[in-house]
């Protein structure tokens, strides 16, 4: 009798893998199932997208009043002319509340509200947070050489740009005398 050592590969019987396709017939039908089906469900679902609306002119709700009625604003505003008018609004985040510079007297330019106004409407932008190396207002330490340069050399800076700061701060609309207001504004900060 053999051990099992003594077994050699040949004679170990593996079973052998079966298909459910037994026939040539049965292949045919697996291919072209294969191929219809997919080209079946794919039409079908193409059919069902495109055939949701009629979009005619004789569709009633395609009728320029049931379009507005869908495209109406939630809400109106309604305007009491018998009402007096509301205060100005506070500043615009809370932020900018939070870090509003005390108000300062003007120098040569012009008065201080406008140089407030201006100051908040474009100089804030960058000089409340020191964006792009501008100097923070009320920031006594940064403005210290740009005051000893003196005024006009802050009103020439000002007016014309300098480094990253563009002339009128951007906003060339400003009058000169609207911006030599809002760098008087900036500078009482400063002292």
């Amino acid at each position: 009798m053999r051990s099992p050592d003594d077994v050699s590969m040949a004679e170990i019987h593996v079973e052998e893998h079966s298909s459910p396709i037994k026939t040539p017939k049965q292949l045919v039908i697996v291919i072209l199932l294969a191929f219809l089906v997919p080209i079946t469900l794919i039409v079908m679902l193409s059919q069902l997208v495109t055939s949701g609306g009629d979009f005619s002119k004789n569709n009633p709700g395609m009728s320029d009043e049931a379009i507005a009625r869908r495209i109406k604003p939630a809400g109106e505003v309604v305007i009491d002319p018998t009402q007096p008018k509301p205060e100005p609004a506070a500043p615009a985040t809370v932020a900018a509340a939070a870090l509003a510079v005390p108000a300062a007297a003007p120098s040569k330019g012009g008065d201080a509200a406008k140089g407030k106004a201006v100051y908040e409407a474009v100089c804030a932008v960058c000089h409340l947070a020191g964006v792009a190396g501008a100097p923070k207002a009320g920031d006594r330490a940064a403005w210290a050489p740009r005051l000893k340069a003196g005024t006009d050399a802050l009103y020439a800076s000002s007016l014309k740009g300098k480094n990253a700061m563009p002339p009128k701060g951007g906003n060339l609309s400003l009058a000169d005398a609207d911006v030599k207001a809002a760098v008087d504004y900036l500078v009482g900060s400063a002292r």
